[in-house]
């Protein structure tokens, strides 16, 4: 039987995440960037998103299976309660729920941390994170059309959105990842772990 793990990265992780990453931007138009980064720039990266925001791993037997997080979606004061998710899976762990289970996770995480409101920036057309989001509660709130140009053609980029908390009542304070109870995440990551097949 599989043993099937979801944490917290850490900045030693910076290595396997990278080897995931690397690909997207070889051979994809599913991230933007043109070059990929060396270690050392993508574990300050990630230091930064893991100071305030969850940034996930999913081991399979000891394998790095895939990496998730969120990020802060836009930089003015009034979208502090706005959180951007991104996943990345490695080369033949598709279709095992991963992909739901890390929403799931990050969704309830951010939850404690009082974001309202969850985003997926998705280069089109790209089937499996449509039907992610689609399950996932998302609702298409627009297209950008030939918006990024990569691998010798433009690409459309859609956005999707989904409520997490009360959208008429006042925010509660932003809390970072870390004044979240560790008991909390645990139980929120051990669940999460329980979705993938």
């Amino acid at each position: 039987m599989e043993t099937k793990i979801m944490r917290l990265a850490r900045p030693e992780d910076a290595r396997a995440v990278l080897e995931i990453y690397a690909p997207y931007i070889r051979n994809t138009n599913i991230t933007f960037e043109y070059e990929v980064p060396s270690v050392d720039e993508f574990r300050k990266r990630m230091e930064g998103i893991m100071e305030s925001y969850p940034y996930l791993i999913c081991e399979i037997d000891g394998m790095t299976a895939g990496y998730a997080y969120a990020h802060r979606y836009k930089e003015r004061a009034a979208y502090q309660w706005d959180a951007e998710l991104s996943v990345y899976l490695k080369e033949g762990y598709e279709r095992r729920g991963i992909g739901c289970a890390f929403y799931t996770a990050l969704m309830e995480i951010l939850k404690e941390q009082n974001v309202r409101n969850v985003y997926g920036i998705v280069t089109s057309p790209n089937p499996p994170s449509e039907a992610l989001h689609a399950a996932m509660g998302f609702r298409l709130f627009g297209v950008s059309r030939k918006t990024g140009y990569k691998l010798g053609k433009w690409i459309d980029v859609s956005g999707f959105e989904r409520p997490i908390g009360d959208p008429d009542a006042p925010p509660g304070e932003l809390l970072t990842v870390h004044q979240v109870p560790e008991q909390r995440i645990a139980r929120i990551l051990e669940k999460a772990a329980g979705m993938i097949r």
